[in-house]
């Protein structure tokens, strides 16, 4: 019985284990291509499409875009490619810029 018991457990951590170490991550992008008032909103729609994306702040006058994401169900490469697709690549902005 102990033995079954340490084997569910084991079974049980190994199957939660990506889980445990998914965590919210909030990332910014500096978005290319944005040149009219209608540019952020399709950015934010294409970006909020990706599942896992928690939340999306674009910002025209910056020409940057913020992302709060679950890092279990996506990254942010595949959140750049989805506003790359719709005609706006996007890249990680570097801390300080």
């Amino acid at each position: 019985m102990k033995k079954s018991l340490s084997v569910f457990t084991l079974i049980a951590s190994v199957m939660t284990a990506s889980t445990a170490f998914a965590a919210e991550r909030t990332v910014t992008f500096a978005v290319d291509n944005m040149t009219c008032a209608s540019c952020p909103y399709i950015v934010k729609t294409s970006m909020t499409a990706v599942p896992g994306v928690a939340n999306v702040t674009v910002s025209f006058e910056a020409k940057t875009a913020t992302v709060t994401f679950d890092d279990a169900k996506t990254n942010a490469d595949t959140i750049a490619a989805a506003s790359m697709n719709a005609g706006y690549p996007a890249h990680l902005r570097q801390r300080g810029s």
